[in-house]
């Protein structure tokens, strides 16, 4: 990565640029046995797609902020480098009530109702499948990003020291986000072609980072796993092998 990227979205650039094809997130979801990997070229897409939804369709502008109601998944990892991409402050967990926008889950409807602005609902399923039938007041997600642009530009420039991020009551600028997931990275010996695992939830810093922006920083490559907890020792090793994970989270 270059030492010239000061938010999340400038390290995607990078990671595109260096080598588009390499597997950037790889996910499981251990209810549903579901296993999606997304190279760095396919991920750059849905992220330009859904910054084209969030700049475009839902009027987001900088500064404004977005409640993210979302597991870790991945295409909760999209939604942050959207975010990041237009200059939409991500409040991971935020109230809806108080958020501009918000994003939700299958499980946080009713609580994402709180939200006067765009409301926008993810179903989750395997393949960035549909709701079966769309959620009242919201827009779908899988219904109306396939149609979006491959390409995004933003409107008005990132400024990587405004806000970017609030998580379990930490908030930081992109450009801190970038310095904190670099350091976090070297601490667990993270560089280009490491393969991450993790289980953490996205509900704290620390899940964020090992479970993207550590890797992403890095040049190296996330295992995000959902339900981690439902493997048994055996199949957990056996994960990491077939998956060659160079270091484990936590």
């Amino acid at each position: 990565m270059n030492a010239t990227d000061h938010t999340p979205a400038d390290l995607l650039r990078s990671a595109l640029a260096a080598d588009p094809a390499r597997p950037l997130v790889t996910f499981y979801d251990d209810a549903t046995g579901e296993r999606v990997e997304l190279s760095v070229a396919t991920f750059a897409n849905w992220v330009a797609k859904t910054a084209n939804l969030l700049q475009g369709d839902l009027a987001a502008a900088p500064g404004d902020r977005l409640a993210l109601l979302l597991p870790a998944h991945w295409q909760t990892a999209v939604w942050l480098l959207a975010c990041s991409s237009v200059g939409v402050v991500a409040e991971v967990g935020g109230d809806p009530a108080a958020a501009d926008l918000v994003v939700s889950g299958p499980d946080t409807l009713e609580a994402a109702r709180a939200c006067s602005g765009e409301r926008v609902a993810l179903a989750l399923r395997p393949l960035g499948g549909r709701f079966p039938q769309p959620p009242d007041g919201f827009t779908d997600y899988a219904v109306e990003v396939p149609g979006q642009g491959d390409r995004f530009a933003p409107y008005a420039p990132v400024d990587p020291h405004a806000p970017a991020l609030t998580v379990a009551g930490l908030g930081l600028t992109a450009a801190e986000l970038v310095e904190r997931a670099r350091a976090d990275a070297a601490g667990r010996g993270l560089g280009p072609g490491s393969r991450m695992l993790s289980g953490l939830p996205y509900d704290t810093w620390e899940g964020l980072s090992y479970g993207l922006y550590a890797p992403l920083a890095t040049g190296g490559s996330v295992v995000l796993c959902r339900h981690l907890d439902r493997l048994d020792e055996g199949r957990l090793a056996e994960r990491r092998t077939s998956e060659r994970v160079t270091a484990t989270a936590p």
